[in-house]
Parts: C-alpha cells; sequence; structure tokens
C-alpha cells in the first residue's frame, strides 16, 4: 500500500548523480579514474550542462570526486577525516544556535577517548611512547602562546587515539576538539591549567608505558572531566 502525499518530482541532476554513482559502485569508474568528460555525460545522459555541473558539485561536496580547475572531476577515496570534516561547519552551527548541545559532545569525547586511552595501553610500542612524551614535551619548554599550546594539546590526542589502530578514532578526536574549541580556550587561559594539563598528560603516558589499561582509562577520564568541571565554573 503506498503512502498518501504527492509524489515529488526529482531534479535533473539528482538522475545524473544516481546513475554516476551507480558506475561508481559497480567499480566501472575506479579509484583515481577520471569521470566522462561533460560533453560525453550530457550526450548519455540527454541533459544540458547545468545538471552535469550540479551533480558534479554534489559529488564533490561528498567527497566523492575531485574537481580541480581546467580537469576532467576524478573519483577520490575519502579518508575518515575528509568525511568527518564534512561536517564541521554544522557541527559548530550547531553549539551556536544548541548550546546544550555541548554537553552532549564532552560525554562523547570522555567516553571515546577514555576508550583510546586503554586501546594505547594495550598496543602502545616504545616508539608510541616516546612519540607521546615528545608531545608533551612541545608544550612544555617554553610554555607556548595560546594557539601553539592548544595545537600541541590536540596533536598529543590525536597522537593517542592513533596507537590503536583504527583511522577512524583520531580523526573524530581531532574533529571533536575543533568543534568545541571555543570551550578550551578559557580552560587554557586559567591560571595553571597548562601545567595541570601537563601533568595529567604525562600521568597518562606513565599508565600507558606500564601497560596498565585500567589506569590509563582512569587518568584520560580524570583529565576530561577536570576540564569540564573547570569550564562550568568558568562560566558560572
Amino acid at each position: 500500500m503506498q503512502a498518501d502525499g504527492p509524489i515529488q518530482r526529482r531534479k535533473l541532476y539528482q538522475d545524473v548523480l544516481e546513475r554516476l554513482m551507480r558506475r561508481i559502485e559497480s567499480g566501472e569508474i575506479g579509484p583515481g579514474d577520471p569521470l566522462p568528460p561533460e560533453r560525453e555525460l550530457m550526450a548519455a545522459y540527454g541533459v544540458g550542462r547545468p545538471a552535469i555541473r550540479e551533480a558534479l558539485q554534489a559529488m564533490a561536496r561528498s567527497g566523492i570526486v575531485e574537481i580541480s580547475h581546467g580537469e576532467r572531476a576524478r573519483v577520490v577515496v575519502p579518508t575518515a577525516r575528509d568525511l568527518i570534516g564534512q561536517i564541521a561547519g554544522g557541527a559548530r552551527h550547531l553549539l551556536q544556535v544548541e548550546p546544550h548541545t555541548l554537553a552532549h559532545l564532552l560525554e562523547a569525547r570522555v567516553f571515546l577517548e577514555a576508550g583510546t586511552a586503554r586501546r594505547a595501553a594495550e598496543h602502545a610500542t616504545p616508539a608510541d611512547v616516546a612519540a607521546l612524551r615528545a608531545r608533551i614535551e612541545a608544550q612544555r619548554a617554553p610554555l607556548p602562546a595560546l594557539d601553539t599550546f592548544l595545537a600541541d594539546d590536540m596533536a598529543f590526542h590525536r597522537e593517542l587515539a592513533r596507537i590503536g589502530g583504527n583511522p577512524i578514532f583520531p580523526a573524530i578526536v581531532e574533529a571533536v576538539f575543533q568543534w568545541a574549541g571555543d570551550f578550551y580556550r578559557p580552560l587554557v587561559r586559567a591560571p595553571g591549567a597548562e601545567l595541570l594539563t601537563i601533568a595529567e598528560h604525562t600521568r597518562l603516558v606513565d599508565a600507558i608505558e606500564a601497560r596498565d589499561p585500567d589506569a590509563a582509562e582512569a587518568a584520560m577520564r580524570a583529565h576530561l572531566l577536570r576540564s569540564d568541571a573547570l569550564y562550568r565554573r568558568l562560566q558560572a
């Protein structure tokens, strides 16, 4: 039984997009391959140039193809970072218009990063531990300007997430960090906040080096919850 309501008219570019996607998904056009020239697509699908270009632009926004001036669109393989980056504008807008969403975002961050800390303690090599300590030293000596400190802080958390071997984790960690950037700035400006962050990072790496997943998870959870509590006091 069909649902009631008006039948939606599809735009031409949507049909073009659907047909091109079928060719890509079937393997007819593979990663790295250029799409057929616009004139060829116009003739094959019986549509004008605007429908072709609108379909290509939609695919580019989705990270499916890459469009360079003067060249044919080319199929790409988007990374997890690319895909998550595509929703960055919408995420920041959501935090602006629905401030309570920040609490949900921070809760998600604690859940995710406590897990990445545990995985790091289970999988870290001596080289991984050395890389984490190098990130800490970049924050420590000398204590840099705010933007640099935040960049080094994000690099530490991204490095930690990388150790588990899942490329989606560091992409999400970095995205959440960037989306909530306005939240972190007042925390770093708080007296002694930089040194406290460094001490907490050091305690976390010590647990990872000792291969103690419980201690690593607890250290990360304490670090992030302390930041959350400080932010709430500063906002009060």
